[in-house]
């Protein structure tokens, strides 16, 4: 049977980590998985978790009226879901569905925090994975951007 503290240890995404530190942050880690059309979050709600996707594709996504949810990105194996629980008021900022059978470390990002804040070292680490996530979210949608208001001639 996987559990968190096995899928933690054999992550790229978390290769900077002690083995210590990857099992403090299974210590307070389950596995989860959702079905296709499951939904995880909802843009506004309280960000308290947040998931490692170890299989599967889940898709995030910003509420847009009249037309409702509207696809940002995917999410793949190895990706993490979830930044906002590290920023006051601790909201999220997008939503997000599975659109295929997920199996994901959820974490619990208050308890997180407070390993953190125990732990400047994993607290430092930490900053670092969810930098390198924000810059590969910030690429994509340049990307995506670039393709959308490109000139056609």
């Amino acid at each position: 049977m996987t559990t968190p503290a096995t899928s933690l240890d054999s992550l790229p995404l978390l290769a900077n980590l002690t083995h210590t530190q990857r099992a403090a942050i299974a210590g307070v880690s389950r596995m989860e998985t959702y079905e296709p059309g499951a939904r995880m979050f909802d843009e506004g709600g309280l960000a308290d978790q947040c998931w490692v996707v170890l299989s599967g594709c889940v898709m995030l996504d910003a509420f847009v009226p009249p037309g409702g949810h509207v696809v940002l990105q995917s999410i793949g194996p190895g990706e993490l879901i979830g930044l906002s629980w590290l920023v006051p008021p601790y909201r999220w900022h997008f939503g997000a569905t599975a659109v295929s059978p997920t199996r994901a470390v959820v974490v619990d990002t208050a308890a997180l925090r407070a390993l953190a804040n125990d732990d400047p070292a994993l607290g430092y680490q930490l900053a670092l994975i969810l930098i390198e996530a924000l810059v590969n979210r910030l690429q994509a949608t340049r990307i995506r951007l670039l393709d959308l208001y490109r000139n056609p001639s």
